[in-house]
């Protein structure tokens, strides 16, 4: 674990990132541990887990979980209470996306994407808590998706308000274990997500390019700026902050009309 040159503000803590084996989990599983942090991270495929903690560093702990399925939500937090005892941290950053247009969704592929994102995010909230520490931190990863009214994104849209509205709650009910509950709202950030799926074949240049032009700063987020928002939230700088969101969006919902599109010149 690499700390020369850098914080340590998480010397001693310990921090568990959903989601951890690429894009926005990854970047902020790095910084934890650059900064002193004992890290475990969650995922589906043990093989991309397995070589996101040889990023991370040395005694990594990588925990498989599917957030589809409770028993493997359980088990994960088992296997987490076992090596670490205690919880400082959850950055419940794992979920997926999709396209879900009215006319032609499935039950299957809505509800997937439902259960993924909401339930699977209060499941795993709710499954730590007994190894949470009085004064932990939660981060919960939001979007701004929410309100932007994407065509062809009810399912995704929908599960990133129900993730802030469930904050607040998890932030009222935690408040008298010290426990606070805050979001990062990230906008467009280039991850791995960009090239998969529908985007699949396209070059992350050409989306990015087009994306930007909706930006008022002109580019995407990278993933170590979202991070460096987490690292805030979770750390004793942000003490005062519960049921509260930082946004890191490049100004798209605060200032859209300052975009590159709208501009004369």
């Amino acid at each position: 674990m690499a700390t020369t040159g850098r914080r340590t503000r998480f010397h001693g803590k310990t921090v568990l990132v959903t989601g951890g084996s690429s894009g926005i989990g990854l970047a902020t599983a790095k910084m934890l541990a650059d900064e002193g942090a004992r890290v475990a991270i969650t995922g589906r495929d043990m093989e991309k887990l397995e070589a996101a903690a040889k990023e991370i560093g040395d005694g990594t702990l990588t925990l498989r979980a599917d957030l589809m399925e409770a028993t493997s939500i359980t088990d994960m937090a088992a296997t987490l209470g076992t090596h670490f005892k205690t919880l400082d941290v959850l950055f419940a950053n794992a979920g997926v996306s999709g396209p879900t247009p009215l006319g032609n969704t499935t039950p299957d592929a809505f509800e997937t994407i439902l259960r993924t994102n909401v339930t699977g995010v209060f499941l795993t909230v709710q499954a730590v808590l007994p190894t949470m520490v009085h004064g932990g931190a939660i981060i919960l990863n939001g979007s701004v998706m929410r309100q932007m009214g994407n065509p062809g994104a009810s399912a995704y849209a929908a599960t990133k308000g129900a993730v802030t509205s469930m904050a607040k709650v998890f932030a009222s009910e935690l408040a008298p274990r010290g426990i606070r509950v805050n979001c990062v709202i990230p906008g467009a950030t280039r991850t791995p997500i960009w090239t998969t799926g529908a985007r699949a074949g396209i070059p992350i240049e050409e989306t990015m390019h087009a994306i930007s032009r909706s930006i008022p700063i002109g580019r995407m987020a990278e993933p170590e700026e979202i991070a460096e928002a987490v690292l805030f939230l979770a750390s004793d700088a942000s003490r005062g902050m519960t049921a509260a969101e930082i946004v890191v969006d490049g100004g798209t919902t605060g200032a859209p009309y300052g975009a590159p599109a709208y501009r004369k010149t």
